[in-house]
């Protein structure tokens, strides 16, 4: 028993008329389809709702929407499971769900990580053969995607509720992959908490977790018999053309060789993506893993991701404050972030902290803000 997984699938104005086709040859290249087609079980996010129709949900960030036709290409991947529990699912609200789940179950595409309300979308998948067992769990940080007990959407990650579901599954099966949607975009190595809630993963029984989300590779760790990765990049996501988008991989897992994992670098192309050549799979490799020797030290993991939020603090303070976009090109091309700087005084800068960081307060504050949204 073997396994392919890939991270974040949405067809694109460069690939979507080979996914109409279902030319999926056109879109991954021959040498990368052979790979493909070499394993036993394939799996990966499918990170857009299919559907002929219109309905933007209200968020902050992009609205996506992907033709029905598409599942033509989708199919023709020959996934043995299809995650959907991202950030992007419900976009176009139940109904662009409803659509999606109904072409992957007309089209025979098994699915997990999204449903009709949260006992749904919480479900497990289970891969069996004579030997093994693999059960896969999937779940996503809280955006605009998330189920609730009567709405529907994506599995959370919830720690209160997520960690008992990976702990049962885990009884039920050899081995158990995590499948994580979360994470910092274009950010390369895991926060000090994100570590903390994967690590906490792995002693409830997960052999795998995988964090997907960042949009690039990242970095890895080995801890304790199991293996974290924190970022594998796109496997078909051909929105930008930057160091981040550019490149990705996919994790080979052979089962009957102790759950033996191998790392399968891929590059972006004008349609899709290919299999790294020699000279691209080592300078991929060699980057991947001097990143993850660096996050050995929590001290490192620490400092680089404080040196990051404050790189990011303006922009989040211009977001908040409703600088339109002329006055933040400004302050940040010009003013050297003076206006965000002025906009909040240390006090109120207090408040805002003790609202998102006390548990009473940010339950208190999104009930709030949601009720007003509606």
């Amino acid at each position: 028993m073997n396994f392919l997984i890939g991270s974040d699938v949405v067809p694109t104005n460069v690939n979507i008329k080979h996914f109409y086709k279902g030319n999926v040859e056109e879109i991954i290249g021959r040498d990368l389809l052979k790979v493909w087609n070499s394993v036993d079980h394939r799996i990966f996010n499918l990170e857009t709702p299919l559907t002929d129709e219109n309905s933007p949900i209200n968020k902050q960030g992009s609205n996506i929407r992907v033709n029905s036709e598409a599942v033509k290409g989708i199919k023709n991947l020959k996934p043995s499971l299809v995650t959907i529990a991202n950030n992007h699912i419900l976009d176009q609200g139940s109904q662009g769900l409803n659509s999606t789940m109904s072409l992957l179950n007309n089209n025979g595409i098994p699915f997990i990580g999204a449903g009709l309300n949260l006992k749904q979308a919480a479900k497990p998948f289970i891969i069996k053969n004579k030997n093994y067992s693999v059960g896969i769990y999937t779940c996503a940080e809280h955006e605009f995607s998330i189920a609730t007990d009567s709405e529907a959407g994506a599995n959370p990650f919830d720690p209160l509720e997520s960690l008992d579901h990976i702990y049962d599954l885990k009884n039920k099966c050899d081995y158990v992959i995590v499948l994580y949607h979360g994470g910092i975009e274009e950010y390369r190595y895991p926060s000090p908490n994100l570590q903390k809630i994967c690590r906490k993963i792995v002693s409830k029984g997960a052999d795998l977790v995988i964090c997907q989300h960042s949009h690039c590779i990242g970095s890895y760790e080995d801890y304790t018999n199991s293996k974290i990765i924190y970022g594998q990049g796109n496997f078909l996501f051909n929105k930008k053309d930057n160091e981040f988008w550019n490149t990705g991989m996919l994790i080979k897992i052979n089962v009957a060789e102790n759950f033996k994992i191998n790392f399968v670098p891929i590059v972006r192309t004008k349609k899709g993506v290919h299999l790294a050549n020699n000279s691209q799979y080592h300078v991929i490799m060699d980057n991947f893993n001097n990143r993850s020797e660096k996050i050995k030290d929590a001290d490192f993991v620490k400092n680089k991701y404080e040196e990051y939020a404050e790189k990011k603090f303006h922009s989040y303070i211009r977001n908040i404050a409703g600088f339109r976009k002329w006055r933040s090109r400004l302050d940040r091309h010009v003013l050297d972030n003076s206006l965000a700087d002025k906009k909040y005084t240390k006090y109120e800068l207090l408040k805002i902290q003790n609202y998102i960081e006390c548990e009473a307060h940010r339950e208190l504050f999104l009930t709030g803000i949601k009720k007003n949204i509606r």
